[in-house]
């Protein structure tokens, strides 16, 4: 089924997706193959696969994309992410995080190396034309920011240029240096549609009405959103410089008081820097009405933990879900289908609208 979205460029004349978007499980199905599978997706630290000659299965958004990936390190130190189906019958291949010389099929013997180059299959001396290209693992797109990795199915954009654009920003932080605090780290179910909480998290319009404590933080009237190719930046000020990022002096925005960048890479990462460190949140469709985002948190400076924007995010959080999952009922009614921008205040979900058209329109 093809359907026709269209978001009017100029913000001042545009209308929103409509709400059948939000509810229609045919839609749906339609943004795993036209926008999900052409996208890039964080799948974690490099330190999955730390020392050389390690393997590490991962199920690219599980009950959704539910594409079996694997991350290897070669003895060369090597990262790679391949296929975890055998070329053979389709086997999973690895089934545990390991140290591994090579990969082996456990059904027939199938032989890969790290990098998924066919090697070896017995009882095959007779098979003509054999082994051919697609008898290799597919080898998947993939980028690293710093310690982070990232995959793509078909991506249909750079993330390289992507990355190097927010270094502007955030270069100055010692990525490396940042530790993951397992203890702060959550899984939210909400009981809404993915992308009306990539909605909500893409303007700043709502935080004087839901959020009063990060409101007392933020500076709302100098609140802004920059707007690139597959991505944003909510830049969040605050009057107090104690809670204010320290920049080095030829940074594009010394001398201002930012308490918080807030990036979000289409469609559904989003990479929130504050003074004390990163929030890394992901937005996971579950189904039609219900999404699992998660908040990864790296931590530089702890001591900064408690204050600014950065300190209440649970608070924030739940605060969002009220919000989101309330809107969700309201697409249910026969008398709302789209709605206007400010186009002052969400440029960044008028921009996440048109993306999300033009990848449908495809």
């Amino acid at each position: 089924m093809h359907y026709n979205f269209r978001v009017d460029k100029d913000i001042k004349k545009a209308e929103t997706l409509p709400s059948k978007f939000y509810m229609d499980q045919s839609i749906f199905d339609l943004v795993k193959e036209k926008i999900f599978s052409k996208s890039w997706h964080w799948i974690g630290h490099e330190n999955l696969v730390k020392e050389p000659n390690s393997i590490h299965p991962i199920t690219l958004m599980e009950n959704f994309l539910d594409e079996p990936i694997l991350l290897t390190k070669d003895n060369n130190g090597v990262i790679s992410c391949l296929s975890n189906v055998c070329t053979h019958r389709g086997n999973i291949l690895a089934l545990n995080s390991t140290k591994a010389k090579k990969l082996v099929c456990m059904y027939h013997g199938r032989r890969f190396n790290l990098n998924g180059h066919f090697e070896f299959m017995p009882e095959f001396e007779e098979a003509k034309n054999f082994p051919r290209e697609c008898d290799n693992l597919f080898n998947f797109p993939i980028e690293k920011w710093g310690p982070f990795l990232f995959m793509g199915i078909d991506p249909q954009y750079d993330i390289k240029k992507i990355i190097k654009k927010i270094n502007t920003r955030v270069g100055f932080l010692p990525l490396d240096d940042f530790l993951l605090r397992e203890d702060l780290r959550k899984d939210y179910i909400v009981d809404a549609n993915w992308a009306l909480y990539c909605d909500n998290y893409l303007e700043g319009f709502h935080i004087p009405f839901v959020h009063e404590d990060l409101n007392k933080e933020l500076d709302y009237g100098d609140y802004d959103t920059e707007i690139y190719d597959y991505f944003n930046v909510q830049v969040g000020y605050t009057n107090d410089s104690s809670i204010a990022f320290d920049f080095p002096k030829n940074h594009m925005d010394s001398g201002k008081n930012i308490a918080a960048y807030y990036f979000w890479i289409f469609p559904n990462m989003m990479f929130n820097f504050y003074p004390w460190g990163l929030s890394i949140n992901i937005v996971k469709p579950i189904s039609v009405n219900k999404t699992k985002v998660s908040f990864i948190p790296y931590v530089y400076d702890s001591n900064k933990l408690d204050s600014g924007a950065g300190s209440i995010l649970d608070k924030v959080e739940k605060e969002d879900e009220f919000v989101v999952q309330n809107v969700q009922r309201g697409m249910r009614s026969n008398y709302y289908d789209t709605g206007r921008f400010s186009p002052i205040k969400e440029k960044g979900v008028h921009h996440f609208h048109l993306l999300v058209s033009d990848f449908l329109n495809k």
